[in-house]
């Protein structure tokens, strides 16, 4: 166990120094693009980049519906490291998963939001949502012009290695979160593994998460520690 919280803290050290000091240079027009990109200005945008930013935005959704029910048997507040990947992506999932512990089981009441999170609704609407902007990206995307752009632009460059770092992390979660749900030997776990579509499938498919008994938790943490 020692050895995978070592293996994260060391990813997101590499991760942050390639980041900062080896990729391409920051674009002077970088703050700009961020602004047409959050605002539905996208006119002379490539559309590749419009649907990778997009999808950016769906990811730390996909995570949230891990990390709140991860997170209530952990000491460390995983709603701070899912917020924060909102605007940094895996750079906040990875120092959370160097912290936390784990869990297989869940305690306690659903509040509305871990209800809404918990829904195959809400997994349902990402896909499709995700599946729109993949059909965009694809149909009317300039490949020539997003890989001059990843070659020259820090801002590009890095939100597509974070991409790939997302789907390539998703499974550190989710023995966890099929534990939970009594799914552990299912098959969708291996179809979960398929990036992005994988976890989105999932969360559209997985069981309703029912709360353990708070005796049942204890000897279960006890068991998992030993």
């Amino acid at each position: 166990m020692i050895w995978k919280k070592i293996a994260f803290w060391l990813l997101w050290i590499g991760f942050s120094i390639y980041a900062f000091l080896l990729a391409p240079p920051s674009q002077p027009d970088t703050l700009e693009l961020i602004q047409k990109l959050s605002t539905g200005e996208w006119e002379n945008i490539n559309p590749l980049i419009v649907s990778l930013f997009n999808i950016m935005g769906i990811w730390p959704l996909i995570y949230s519906c891990l990390l709140f029910f991860d997170g209530r048997e952990q000491k460390i507040p995983a709603w701070l490291f899912s917020t924060l990947s909102f605007g940094v992506g895996a750079f906040a999932i990875l120092p959370y998963l160097g912290l936390r512990q784990p869990n297989p089981i869940f305690s306690g009441k659903k509040n509305l939001w871990l209800n809404i999170l918990d829904s195959r609704i809400l997994g349902i609407a990402l896909t499709l949502g995700t599946i729109f902007l993949l059909i965009y990206g694809l149909k009317n995307g300039d490949w020539e012009n997003f890989i001059q752009q990843w070659q020259s632009s820090r801002f590009i460059h890095v939100m597509s290695l974070d991409f790939c770092l997302l789907c390539l992390l998703f499974p550190t979660l989710l023995g966890d979160d099929m534990s939970r749900r009594g799914m552990k030997k299912s098959p969708w776990y291996w179809i979960a593994l398929v990036p992005l579509l994988g976890p989105l499938i999932y969360l559209s498919v997985r069981s309703p998460l029912l709360a353990a008994d708070t005796s049942t938790t204890s000897n279960q943490q006890e068991a998992t520690a030993n």
